[in-house]
């Protein structure tokens, strides 16, 4: 039988596959089709047939990082009201803000936000975020790939059924995924049970689950912010359950103040976890019980949230914050490893979004590849080390600054730890300008 045909082999010294063991491949290629699916990902010596072009790494090979809750055009209000809690930081500085957006403005912010993912490794993001097609246009431009959600939400000027017919025309015109390797997906992005009736709750539940499309939601983030609904449901899980959310495909981002009652309830329905370390530190809102929810086989991802909440779109902060915390609260310097923690950000992000086509270098996967330079401090002991120490190193020591090339089904997207696509400069100009508006400057 003939071989596969191979248009991009890209070979180094290691690639790490984001297998459920985290193996560590030596001397590995991947294989990339036409279409910019992955035909093979194993040691080079076994790869079959010849390839049309081979691209060869020095370093670590790897799948693009998956970003399961951001709201990346926030880069707008980078620095706003970070000294402020949660509830105080929406109400006073950000949702006042946000009213004076005009779509250029998000676009200018998404423009920018991809690029700063880009750069980091990360090739995924699910995004919430008001003028969503403008969103969409962005993530094409830069070549990156989103799960895309127009915030559903009830507030004054803002009619929840509105925005909820909105979504539903757009996934019945375009489909849940298009774009040049399945660039975008389409989802519906329901605030959160605070600031939507059950009625919109339930819903949201009814047509989603027509489309079977993801419904991204914030939930349990901070202690406060649903007591209503933790008096009149038992818990944020317990309601969402009720109204028929958790029998579809969900994302619950923060999923801070979960009862064992709730974790069980999200492990029976396959829920998944957006856990955000960084932005609830932040934001004081607390410590999700990683470990617990792991232990309850409950799939979780990593989420940077919104710049202005974090402030940076570095999923590689998030890696190390997940597994510090996780061991910090419960004082076990094993709860969380490095493979863990890696794999959180890589097929786990996967998982949580209900995606089988992402987060790992595996046949039949869209070719989302980071490349790690290694000629650095943080692997001054090389590379030719056993794999706890490598992946120690990676996660620990050297984190994104060593991100230096990545390609997004198969098309190379950073080069030289730059955009290929787009101009960053003038990318950071515009948002200067956009941001000095809102400012009021």
């Amino acid at each position: 039988m003939a071989s596969p045909r191979v248009a991009h082999r890209l070979t180094a010294p290691v690639v790490l596959p984001a297998d459920p063991a985290c193996s560590v491949v030596r001397d590995g290629a991947i294989d990339v089709d036409d279409s910019g699916r992955i035909t093979y990902c194993g040691t080079a010596a076994d790869a079959p047939g010849e390839a049309e072009r081979t691209t060869a790494k020095d370093g670590i090979l790897l799948p693009g990082l998956v970003n399961t809750h951001a709201h990346s055009p926030m880069v707008l209000l980078r620095g706003m009201g970070g000294d402020l809690p949660l509830l105080r930081w929406l109400r006073e500085v950000i949702w006042p803000t946000e009213a004076k957006l005009r779509p250029s403005d998000v676009r200018a912010g998404m423009v920018l936000g991809s690029i700063e993912m880009l750069r980091r490794g990360v090739t995924t993001s699910a995004e919430m975020y008001f003028h969503a097609e403008q969103m969409a246009e962005a993530v094409l431009t830069t070549g990156a790939r989103a799960v895309i959600g127009g915030p559903i939400i009830d507030l004054p000027g803002l009619d929840w059924r509105a925005l909820l017919a909105d979504t539903s025309k757009w996934i019945d015109a375009d489909g849940l995924r298009w774009g040049q390797g399945d660039r975008i997906e389409l989802s519906y992005a329901g605030h959160s049970a605070y600031m939507l009736p059950p009625e919109a709750l339930g819903a949201i539940a009814d047509e989603a689950r027509q489309r079977d499309a993801l419904v991204q939601i914030h939930v349990a983030e901070a202690a406060d912010e649903d007591a209503e609904q933790r008096a009149n449901h038992g818990s944020v899980p317990r309601l969402l359950d009720e109204v028929g959310l958790l029998r579809g495909r969900l994302i619950a981002a923060h999923s801070v103040h979960l009862s064992d009652e709730d974790i069980a309830l999200f492990a029976a329905r396959g829920t998944g976890v957006a856990h955000c370390p960084g932005s609830n530190a932040k934001l004081a809102s607390g410590i999700a019980r990683l470990p617990e929810l792991q232990a309850a086989d409950v799939r979780v991802g990593l989420g940077t949230d919104g710049p202005a909440s974090n402030d940076d779109l570095d999923l590689w902060e998030e890696i190390q914050l997940s597994a510090m915390l996780a061991r910090l609260s419960t004082q076990d310097a094993t709860a969380v490893t490095a493979a863990d923690a890696l794999l959180l950000a890589t097929r786990g992000g996967a998982d949580a979004l209900g995606r089988d086509d992402i987060g790992a270098l595996e046949e039949g996967r869209w070719a989302d590849v980071v490349h790690v330079d290694t000629d650095d401090p943080a692997f001054a002991a090389g590379i030719d080390v056993p794999d706890e120490q490598l992946l120690g190193n990676l996660v620990w020591a050297a984190g994104s600054r060593r991100v230096t090339d990545v390609w997004v089904a198969g098309e190379q997207v950073v080069s030289g730890g730059e955009s290929s696509r787009v101009d960053r400069g003038e990318a950071q100009a515009n948002v200067a300008v956009a941001s000095d508006r809102l400012r009021g400057a």
